[in-house]
């Protein structure tokens, strides 16, 4: 087993036991919904850094989007971007989606630099950074 398959099942696992998920694939699946929400809603230097600090296969989950600059939602309330996860992890509460994403950043950010998890959150609508910020 290579180094990225190791730190990729950590993080799974650690996903898995710490938002009392049944599986691996669980934690993959809401890992993608919380990465795919994330890359809808950063700017393109933010996504583009965090992308370069994440596993490949993370990365692409962020970056397998996109929208127009202009269409971003720069107040956009934490309870739409946990609907937002709900809606993509197949999962149909927003509520267990809005704690389950707290579990997915905290696990990101130890991928992450200061410097870069300072950046993310500051390119976030003010809701979805202080979010960021307290996992």
């Amino acid at each position: 087993m290579d180094t990225q398959t190791a730190t990729l099942n950590g993080y799974y696992s650690d996903l898995m036991h710490r938002g009392n998920l049944r599986t691996l694939n669980h934690a993959a699946r809401l890992s993608s919904a919380v990465l795919h929400t994330l890359g809808f809603n950063l700017g393109r230097s933010s996504k583009r850094q965090l992308a370069k600090a994440l596993p490949p296969e993370l990365a692409r989950e962020l970056t397998r989007g996109w929208r127009l600059v202009n269409i971003r939602h720069r107040k956009l309330p934490m309870s739409e971007f946990a609907k937002d996860v709900a809606l993509h992890s197949g999962n149909t509460d927003p509520e267990y989606a809005e704690m389950a994403t707290k579990v997915v950043f905290r696990q990101l950010k130890g991928f992450l630099d200061d410097d870069l998890r300072r950046e993310v959150a500051k390119d976030l609508s003010p809701q979805v950074g202080a979010y960021w910020s307290e996992a």
